[in-house]
């Protein structure tokens, strides 16, 4: 296709704005750039997309995020409220995600991934949880990604806090939808990662299975350090910290994500850096929990890659961009904290270079010749002057993710004008709203 009268964000290195200008997109490529527009008639067989003027910039992408956890809003906890972290961890997820069946994380992931649609998010890395729906678990997952066009990474958690056979059915399920991945990838729709859930619920046996089990060109997705119990726990297991035992099981390296790495030290952070391993955090989300903040400044100064996730919050990554922003002002009592400059690394660049390493190669997250086709149309009327340089606080403080006009992965079009493309939103919310209330029953039923 042709998108023409566009206002190009590349998101490059510079970053370039191009006024008035025009794409075209062959086999789900950017294959040309052009200030002004095509001549119609050098490609007489492409569609036209008039972008009327709209920012056209390179998708969202989200580093963490659980779909499973889609059924939990608005759901009541049926109990005095959780009163720390660890009460959180019993008394909501560690329930909820006993409660899904196949047809619920299916429904789950599907709802997230339109909502990622309508707001501009592009690709996601997932961490799903289902004990009681295992094996094939990931296949429904994928069957969402492939129904509605996102780029999405898939693993299943591993945790022993449900006893073994689980833990190694979790195993299974992550080496069985790695090696079927690897033939059947979708042309990059799908890649994947091994999921451990955190250093608390895995014991030595199963982290020795998990890194026997897992193939040498993979890396592992698991939470780390999101509270102090995390840490003493690893201390009283190993006599280390998380970040150092998980180093000396082999999970650490160039294609693992850590998540939170709130309460880490400064051993476990150079740890972080001589390995490579990626780092995501999710201010909404440690907010939420009340469990703190990471030094995500001190880290990126370190050479720790930082990026930006989710944890389960809304797909409109733009407001966890927003979130970043003011949250670390306020806790570190600065606002000269927290730049959007530094706000854009993570959210744009670092979560970019992070797909490239999970894919080998794939270009996303950046307008240029030879790019991943996966573009959003932005409807943002600046009223004072945009540039490259300003641009990252024309973010923070402009743009608003119901902007979001029009969704294209892949050369393909998801949403148009805010409509959506070959998905009944409303008939699926109408069935999900059915299996949230059944999810809901059956997570009472363990009080």
């Amino acid at each position: 296709m042709i998108i023409k009268n566009a206002n190009l964000i590349t998101f490059e290195k510079p970053n370039r704005i191009l006024a008035n200008s025009s794409i075209l997109i062959k086999n789900g490529k950017i294959n040309q750039i052009n200030k002004g527009g095509f001549l119609i008639d050098k490609f007489p067989k492409e569609d036209v997309i008039d972008a009327q003027g709209q920012y056209v910039m390179p998708g969202n992408i989200c580093a963490h995020t659980h779909f499973y956890g889609a059924f939990a809003r608005g759901m009541a906890i049926p109990c005095d409220a959780p009163a720390n972290f660890p009460e959180i961890l019993d008394k909501l997820w560690w329930k909820l995600d006993k409660s899904l069946d196949y047809e619920a994380v299916y429904y789950s992931a599907l709802v997230c991934m339109i909502d990622a649609i309508k707001h501009g998010t592009t690709t996601l890395i997932d961490h799903h949880s289902s004990p009681n729906a295992i094996e094939g678990s990931l296949d429904e997952i994928a069957r969402a990604v492939s129904e509605t066009g996102v780029r999405a990474s898939l693993c299943y958690e591993v945790t022993d806090r449900n006893g073994s056979d689980k833990a190694q059915a979790g195993i299974r399920e992550n080496i069985r939808f790695i090696t079927k991945t690897k033939n059947h990838n979708q042309n990059g729709k799908l890649f994947t990662s091994f999921g451990l859930h955190a250093s608390l619920t895995l014991s030595k046996k199963t982290l020795e299975k998990a890194k026997e089990a897992v193939p040498a060109d993979s890396g592992f997705h698991i939470h780390v350090a999101e509270h102090p119990i995390d840490e003493y726990d690893s201390i009283n297991k190993s006599g280390k910290r998380v970040v150092e035992r998980l180093y000396d099981h082999g999970i650490l390296g160039p294609r693992t994500i850590v998540v939170h790495a709130v309460h880490i030290d400064a051993k476990e952070l150079f740890l972080l850096k001589d390995t490579g391993t990626w780092v995501s955090h999710q201010p909404r989300s440690n907010m939420n929990n009340a469990v703190g903040l990471p030094v995500v400044e001190s880290m990126m100064n370190a050479g720790v890659k930082v990026c930006l996730g989710n944890d389960g919050f809304s797909n409109a990554m733009w407001q966890e961009w927003k979130a970043t922003y003011l949250a670390h002002k306020l806790w570190n009592a600065d606002p000269r904290r927290m730049g959007a400059n530094i706000v854009i690394q993570m959210g744009v660049y670092n979560n970019a270079k992070l797909v490239k390493q999970l894919t080998d190669g794939l270009e996303v997250g950046v307008i240029k010749e030879g790019a991943e086709a996966d573009l959003i149309f932005v409807d943002y009327k600046p009223i004072t002057p945009l540039y490259p340089e300003n641009l990252p606080w024309h973010i923070i403080f402009g743009f608003r993710d119901s902007m979001v006009t029009t969704t294209i992965v892949d050369g393909k079009v998801l949403m148009n004008d805010r409509e959506m493309v070959n998905i009944d939103e409303c008939e699926i919310n109408e069935k999900a709203r059915k299996i949230a209330m059944n999810v809901w029953e059956m997570y009472a039923k363990q009080f």
